[in-house]
């Protein structure tokens, strides 16, 4: 019998039902393909337990222990050599990466490519009845028993978020209890995605059509993501906010709240006049904002250092260049059913800096408060 190349798939998502639904149709309509799972939840008993199954039942049961008291690094150190023994055996055409509920795909993506393994496809499995509350959750994923480390801060919300949007293919699950605003707020939050119907849709051309790490990764990365555009249907809204003028820190922050809890999700980047050289990134989901130094904008880069800088980011920057800012601009979308565009609009506009501010200069600028240094953890 002749050797068989093995393509790799990841199947994330916090939506364990619709998670399952989709490796069980991948495992029915790809002949000679297996599916891995890690499960996480032993961890406090110092083990993870790594299943391998097919389409007719579980093949294998084995345990990891745990490495640096962090779940997922055990499933890493124990995953990749399952995959090598797969691929060596040259019997399994597709391996189906189950992750556990709070993984995130980019992450296991690349440690599979690092290894040298053929990562073919990334899904995110959704059920749409869940995506808002999911999306709203705020609880820290240690209170709902999704932790993956002792030392894991995350959220429900921000995972959730993460593992949907950079997953270029979603499996969506046919729920009876979804409705038009579900399936509008989904279309928003990732209008690029190839979404594919569970249990009917072809979801193993999809996930054999092959995946690219690293244009994944700048699709998430701040300076250069592909943000979504305005939108407006079923009572569910995007709305794209644009300034050059950099934002007052001290207007900024006294707003922080009101424009967190504004949208059910928001993102983008952002300056601050007393930092004119950072590209901060703003993620918000679940009523919390994390705010992060992104790195500088290029137009705070010497000539000689754009050689260094990726060429999407480079093209990022000169599709939106300014004569006089560069790069710098202010970005931010907000995704939610009723969204209040106005409201959000006046407020984001009275945290600028006055016409008066901005004609002092950036010498000016810098002495302004740093009402940011607590969040950026200067």
């Amino acid at each position: 019998m002749s050797s068989v190349p093995l393509s790799v798939a990841l199947v994330g998502g916090l939506h364990s039902d619709a998670r399952r639904a989709a490796v069980d149709r991948l495992l029915a309509s790809v002949p000679g393909s297996v599916a891995l799972h890690h499960d996480l939840s032993t961890a406090e008993r110092g083990t993870v337990v790594r299943t391998v199954r097919d389409a007719t039942g579980v093949l294998s049961t084995g345990e990891a222990p745990l490495v640096n008291d962090c779940a997922c690094c055990a499933l890493r150190e124990d995953l990749v050599p399952e995959l090598e023994r797969l691929a060596g055996a040259g019997l399994t055409r597709l391996a189906v990466v189950e992750l556990w509920d709070s993984v995130e795909p980019k992450a296991m993506a690349e440690v599979v490519a690092a290894a040298g393994l053929d990562l073919t496809g990334v899904v995110t499995a959704v059920d749409p009845a869940l995506l808002l509350p999911y999306l709203g959750n705020g609880d820290d994923l240690a209170d709902a028993g999704l932790a993956a480390a002792a030392t894991d801060q995350r959220t429900v919300a921000d995972t959730w978020a993460r593992q949907l949007e950079y997953a270029p293919v979603l499996a969506v699950l046919d729920s009876p209890e979804a409705d038009d605003e579900d399936r509008a707020l989904l279309a928003q939050l990732h209008p690029t995605a190839h979404r594919v119907a569970v249990p009917d849709g072809d979801l193993a051309a999809a996930v054999l059509a092959g995946f690219d790490v690293e244009a994944a990764a700048a699709a998430q990365h701040p300076a250069c993501a592909l943000l979504p555009q305005e939108a407006d249907a079923a009572g569910v809204s995007t709305y794209v906010w644009r300034d050059r003028r950099p934002f007052h820190p001290g207007r900024l922050y006294a707003a922080l709240e009101d424009l967190t809890c504004a949208a059910a999700r928001s993102r983008g980047r952002f300056w601050l006049a007393d930092r004119p050289d950072t590209l901060l990134a703003w993620d918000a989901a679940g009523g919390a904002l994390c705010v992060e130094s992104a790195g500088p904008w290029l137009a705070s880069l010497p000539d000689a250092a754009w050689e260094m800088v990726p060429p999407v980011r480079r093209a990022a920057a000169a599709l939106d260049w300014d004569p006089e800012l560069g790069d710098r601009c202010q970005h931010l979308v907000f995704t939610s059913p009723g969204l209040d565009r106005e409201g959000l609009a006046e407020l984001l506009g009275s945290c600028l800096l006055t016409d008066a501010e901005y004609a002092a200069g950036r010498t000016a600028w810098k002495q302004l408060p740093s009402a940011f240094d607590t969040l950026l953890e200067v």
